[in-house]
């Protein structure tokens, strides 16, 4: 069965940085695209980034520059490195997958929707303090 398991969330103040992970198990990345989400508490479920095989990422505009979204194939782990953090980071942020790598979108700014990603993680919270 595939599982994505993430970590890494916590609480810390703006300005700061955190380091999510994602491992997945029973599911191998070699043809994919993997994408990391956000829900605010009253907000709706948002795309962070999104990375397919060929190595390609798309951020959404709001943490283009601070965050970083990249994949250890070899352990098999999706991360989300983000710095600058702001208030309005503050969300459970969630990894997903889809096999196939061409259901990544390309166009900058524009992140692939939740609603594709059939294979999904159960979140991890971050809290950002001003």
């Amino acid at each position: 069965q595939v599982q994505l398991v993430e970590s890494g969330g916590g609480s810390v103040q703006a300005g700061g940085s955190l380091r999510l992970s994602c491992a997945a198990s029973g599911y191998t990345y070699r043809r994919y695209c993997m994408g990391w989400f956000r829900q605010a508490a009253g907000k709706e479920r948002e795309g962070v980034a999104n990375i397919d095989s060929y190595g390609r990422t798309v951020y959404a505009d709001s943490v283009k520059g601070r965050f970083t979204i990249s994949l250890d194939s070899a352990k098999n782990i999706l991360y989300l490195q983000m710095n600058s953090l702001k208030p309005e980071d503050a969300a459970m942020y969630y990894c997903a997958a889809n096999p196939s790598p061409s259901a990544c979108t390309t166009v900058p700014g524009q992140t692939i929707r939740y609603s594709a990603m059939p294979i999904r993680g159960k979140g991890t919270l971050v809290t950002v303090s001003s």
